[in-house]
């Protein structure tokens, strides 16, 4: 039996950067690969400052953003899986960022549907 080996040290991040809609990651084995980020609500819903602050973590297994209380695996981006948020823990979320200071940039969204596997 053949089995797809989705993470290897081929595979870790070395860069990434996000447009107004999509987050893009550079792998140590030379590919690049974008996902929406309506596929994960937290980044959706940061500033370009909260965006801009991440770092690697596992050696570039994933992504870390600090600001948005957000981990986003390379796994997951490479198999096309979004969040696993739910509704009620993102409205939690919301909730508890509006009472931060520069809660006056939130607004309500919606959860975007899972992609179709």
């Amino acid at each position: 039996m053949t089995t797809l080996v989705i993470y290897s040290a081929a595979s870790r991040a070395t860069a990434v950067r996000l447009t107004e809609d999509t987050l893009v990651v550079d792998l140590a084995d030379g590919r690049t690969v974008s996902v929406p980020l309506a596929w994960d609500p937290r980044l959706l819903q940061g500033s370009p400052d909260e965006r801009a602050n991440n770092r690697f973590i596992g050696q570039g297994e994933g992504i870390h953003w600090p600001d948005l209380d957000e981990d986003v695996s390379v796994e997951n981006i490479l198999a096309g899986r979004a969040s696993g948020e739910g509704p009620k823990s993102f409205e939690r979320w919301l909730r508890a960022r509006s009472s931060r200071p520069h809660g006056d940039r939130m607004s309500s969204i919606t959860l975007p549907a899972c992609p179709s596997e």
